[in-house]
């Protein structure tokens, strides 16, 4: 996932930018300060970055999953078996989809 798909160069959000205000302790914000310095971003530069990253890791940590070999294969091989009809999939695949009630 990159930013792109979030920010759009002809948004008004992206061209001005929108306020995040965030407490933190002294600690923290000199912890942040200094390692931002390092990197030769600023404060705001730092945590905007941090933020980006920590979301889309959780954002793809959702849709993506890593298997070996052997079970990709076992994966793989369950989506192309059909489930066995059972009394309750009769049932659900019965019923008009919520949708179109």
């Amino acid at each position: 996932m990159t930013t792109d798909v979030l920010e759009r160069p002809g948004d008004t959000v992206h061209r001005r930018g929108v306020t995040i205000n965030v407490r933190a302790s002294q600690a923290i914000r000199d912890l942040i300060d200094r390692a931002a310095m390092l990197l030769g971003q600023n404060r705001s530069e730092f945590i905007l970055d941090s933020a980006r990253r920590r979301a889309e890791d959780v954002l793809l940590d959702q849709m993506l999953f890593q298997l070996d070999e052997e079970r990709y294969n076992a994966f793989i091989n369950l989506l192309d078996q059909p489930p066995r009809p059972t009394a309750e999939l009769k049932k659900l695949l019965s019923q008009k989809a919520p949708w179109e009630k």
